[in-house]
């Protein structure tokens, strides 16, 4: 009696277990059709969610440092439930981060070095959150990630797609490419016309995906004739990059560039000495005769020599063709006259990387001012900066000084583009301070992206506690969600936001609360073009 008591005991207990995990499992989206196969994800807040949505073949072997191809369709249903792999990632380094207690809280939404665990080479994927998958043509916004162009991925917890996407009823898409070696081994002179775009293989991988979604992003609920592109640091070069790269004319029609305008790309001859250099780490004398050496070595072993030529070193290259022009040093490209700008920095934008070495918090001023001679412009803008922050420390005057260069690249860009007089540009910058980690980042990198995002409360760690920080997430995830679907970012939570022009500078100043100045920083500005006095 008491086995047959014992047994119904488990039974009961087993069948409430699994009733349990039944009732937590997530609901299924619908399945969607695409030019690649059926795909079908799970909904989240309903909110439909596609991970690991595959929009290119493996760039491996014969394929390594190649353009991407279109992957073969799929007959099978593709369970798009989890993030496809991140590209081969080389090491973030210097971050704040990274260095202390707090980088153990910062990696959850930046988990660098948990990603290098499980890189690869394969890393052609994208994600999608909708609304629905209806046929309702939501504005698109395609999120290409920060890192430089050496680490980080779309699938950071800090681009969650799933609020922007419910508050403004658009389709966000983030995306994986190729990075660092991988992405930039510029090969044009070492192996031929084969080889001629293999500097910006990285890029075209992003081409590849925005044509994904031109192809297929309406049966996502999306509207693949308003695409903006958008993305922050590294990504905002990428941004840069592709207004004014030929294959990627027409597949967007905004831009967003968050704190990094990308304004030149590396020389031929620059990076045929980087890609030269790699090549002896290797022990490749001859590359033609060792072609299928390179092709079959493992990506750990490329990976460690190119860290040792040095992996900022890979970049976007001036290759002539796939990137025919400077970005933006010889005025906006033509090419993409028609699409409007977003742009902008943060106050303090290199607390976020400076926070970590031994002179943080300890500079004196003696230091400062030995720093200052010994950096270009340094004392004009040291006396400038003095004047603008008279609370600031020494060590947040060094920052200060060595951010400069994020907000008059910026300025060039943002003048260069309105100079065409052909689609606006609005530029902000966000002054509103974190009090997290003790306030010592101020208006730090990255900053912005949980309220664009509206994340606020999955990033509490970088924004600190209270409601200032989703005051802030109203305002600035409502002028981009704005921005996406009409091209002007002005709605009813931040002040009238004009658009820029070289006499005007008008900027938005995101703050609590906000408004708007002209030519903020105009002396700092003048100060780096030699137009001072």
């Amino acid at each position: 009696m008491k086995g047959n008591k014992s047994q119904l005991a488990l039974w009961l207990a087993s069948m409430f277990l699994a009733t349990s995990v039944i009732a937590q499992l997530p609901q299924t989206t619908p399945v969607v059709e695409t030019n690649l196969g059926k795909v079908q994800g799970f909904v989240h807040n309903d909110i439909d969610t596609f991970k690991g949505i595959r929009y290119g073949a493996a760039p491996v072997g014969d394929l390594r440092f190649m353009p991407p191809q279109k992957p073969e369709p799929i007959e099978a249903l593709y369970n798009a439930i989890d993030y496809g792999a991140p590209a081969m990632q080389a090491a973030a380094g210097s971050l704040a981060f990274h260095r202390n207690d707090y980088s153990l809280r910062m990696q959850a939404l930046m988990p660098t070095f948990s990603e290098m665990k499980i890189d690869n080479e394969d890393c052609l994927f994208l994600n999608v959150w909708t609304p629905e998958p209806d046929n309702n043509k939501r504005p698109v916004m395609v999120w290409f990630h920060g890192g430089g162009h050496a680490f980080g991925s779309g699938n950071w917890p800090l681009y969650n797609g799933e609020n922007l996407a419910k508050r403004g009823d658009v389709v966000v898409v983030t995306v994986n490419h190729r990075l660092n070696v991988f992405g930039y081994l510029h090969l044009a002179e070492l192996l031929g016309k084969d080889y001629a775009t293999s500097g910006n293989a990285g890029n075209l991988d992003m081409v590849l995906a925005l044509e994904w979604v031109r192809d297929n992003i309406a049966n996502f609920g999306g509207d693949p004739s308003n695409v903006t592109i958008m993305g922050e640091s590294g990504g905002g070069q990428k941004v840069s990059n592709l207004m004014a790269m030929p294959s990627a004319q027409g597949l967007f029609h905004k831009a967003i560039i968050q704190s990094g305008p990308g304004i030149t790309v590396t020389p031929s001859k620059t990076a045929t000495a980087t890609a030269t250099a790699l090549l002896a780490e290797l022990g490749i004398n001859d590359v033609q005769k060792d072609l299928k050496t390179l092709q079959g070595l493992s990506a750990d072993t490329i990976m460690a020599a190119a860290l040792k030529v040095g992996s900022g070193k890979f970049s976007p290259v001036l290759d002539g063709i796939s990137m025919p022009q400077h970005p933006f040093i010889m005025g906006a490209p033509k090419i993409s006259a028609d699409v409007p700008v977003l742009i902008g920095t943060n106050k303090d934008e290199l607390t976020f990387f400076q926070a970590s070495e031994p002179w943080f918090g300890n500079l004196t001023e003696e230091q400062l001012e030995e720093y200052a001679a010994n950096t270009r412009k340094g004392k004009a803008l040291l006396a400038e900066f003095r004047r603008i922050y008279p609370d600031y420390s020494p060590t947040h005057l060094r920052t200060a000084i060595d951010s400069a260069m994020f907000h008059y690249g910026s300025q060039m860009l943002a003048e260069r583009k309105a100079a065409q007089n052909a689609a606006k540009v609005y530029m902000y910058s966000l002054t509103w301070e974190t009090p997290a980690n003790n306030g010592k980042f101020r208006s730090a990198h990255t900053l912005e992206i949980p309220f664009m995002f509206d994340n606020v409360e999955l990033s509490r760690i970088l924004v600190g506690p209270g409601d200032e920080p989703q005051a802030m997430a109203d305002q600035m995830s409502e002028a981009w969600i704005a921005f996406a679907r009409t091209g002007n970012p002005n709605n009813k939570n931040i002040p009238e936001w004009p658009a820029f022009d070289a006499e005007s500078r008008s900027t938005m100043m995101f703050n609590l609360p906000s408004r708007v100045e002209n030519d903020p920083l105009s002396t700092i500005r003048k100060i780096l073009s030699g137009k001072e006095g």
